[in-house]
């Protein structure tokens, strides 16, 4: 067993893996480049869109969130994919249940996001 790393050069390596697994996710999953894509658009315009830190906060944290949960279901999928590639019922379900995580992040960012954009719109 090797030498476990502690300290500065976890965090380091611990950078790493996590930038490894964007540039996966970015290059491997559909799902995760168009909602990076909204997220790149999203983020800056909450500080035009919103009317305080609170709002700001709850639209940038609402928006990370459905990446974070896209990163998990994607996760979940690589490893049932990577287990067999037959049909079963487990498998079926571990991937149902991910995309309704997916699903319901992305409730939750209209939740937030919605009553901002009507805001806008209806001035």
């Amino acid at each position: 067993m090797g030498k476990k790393h502690t300290g500065l050069k976890r965090i380091v390596n611990s950078v790493g893996f996590s930038i490894k697994g964007i540039r996966a996710a970015l290059k491997h999953e559909a799902a995760f480049r168009q909602e990076m894509a909204v997220a790149v658009i999203a983020i800056p315009a909450s500080f035009w869109v919103s009317e305080n830190n609170l709002e700001r906060i709850a639209m940038i944290t609402v928006t990370l969130m459905v990446l974070v949960v896209e990163l998990l279901n994607s996760a979940v999928e690589s490893v049932v994919d990577r287990i067999s590639d037959e049909n079963h019922e487990l498998s079926g379900r571990a991937k149902d249940m991910g995309s309704a995580a997916v699903f319901l992040s992305l409730v939750a960012w209209w939740v937030v996001w919605g009553p901002m954009l009507y805001r806008l719109v209806s001035g």
